[in-house]
């Protein structure tokens, strides 16, 4: 059975960005890998968390969500049940702490800048999405601070963006859409910075242990997508905004 879109097993799906999605975020994009749609926004306020008051510094976080018809079957909204499900609590974690990873919290005094990534659509890889869409949301979100002089100098020390790469009936594959990864005897999440940093790397063994040459078989196939990747967040980040 061959991949979606026709790819080797090293190549990721098709990214489309489209920046300035939400004309009334601060910073936005719907962020598009194969068929997973995200929203992703960044609203920024002028208050941060109590225990980071008098300390002249900012604060980035992040909140994800899955639209009740994402999935195909209906989701229920977290609000219907009073809290967020313990998924949703994790993976907002990671996108909070992919993107304060490449911030200098201290270029952002009293602020706060709230990063939200909805997911429209899910086909595999949902949280990878919206790490790379949420740092582009981010990106617009400082950039227009900065031109009307809100910041006196940019926060963001470099970028940030996320694959999956996972083990399926043996081989080796990168950006798993949800056969692959409903299937995968190795699931792997791998957060990079611009420059090759690691900043995260979740890997799970369904079936299987991963081994250690398996591993840095995974991490040598991620750094190339997410290099690709980098270079599709640059090109939303100056592309110009609609309207």
């Amino acid at each position: 059975m061959g991949r979606s879109y026709d790819r080797t097993p090293a190549d990721p799906r098709p990214v489309s960005i489209q920046p300035g999605f939400v004309r009334t975020a601060t910073g936005s994009c719907l962020y598009e890998q194969g068929e997973t749609r995200v929203i992703c926004t960044a609203s920024v306020s002028d208050r941060v968390p109590r225990w980071l008051e008098g300390k002249k510094s900012g604060w980035v976080t992040a909140e994800y969500a899955m639209l009740p018809a994402s999935t195909g079957e209906r989701k229920q909204r977290d609000s219907a049940r009073g809290r967020p499900d313990g998924r949703s609590t994790e993976i907002q974690r990671l996108i909070g702490r992919a993107l304060r990873g490449v911030v200098d919290l201290t270029a952002l005094p009293d602020r706060s800048v709230y990063v939200d990534c909805d997911v429209l659509q899910a086909d595999g890889g949902t949280r990878c999405a919206a790490i790379t869409g949420g740092y582009v949301a981010l990106r617009l979100a400082t950039q227009s601070l900065l031109a009307v002089g809100k910041l006196e100098r940019d926060p963001l020390s470099g970028s940030v963006a996320a694959i999956s790469c996972g083990v399926v009936d043996g081989d080796l594959l990168c950006d798993l859409d949800y056969s692959e990864d409903s299937s995968a005897e190795v699931d792997a999440n791998i957060v990079m910075t611009g420059d090759g940093g690691l900043v995260e790397v979740q890997a799970t063994a369904e079936r299987t242990p991963v081994s250690r040459a398996s591993l840095d078989e995974l991490l040598g196939l991620a750094e190339p997508a997410i290099a690709g990747l980098r270079e599709a967040q640059a090109e939303a980040c100056d592309a110009p905004l609609p309207g």
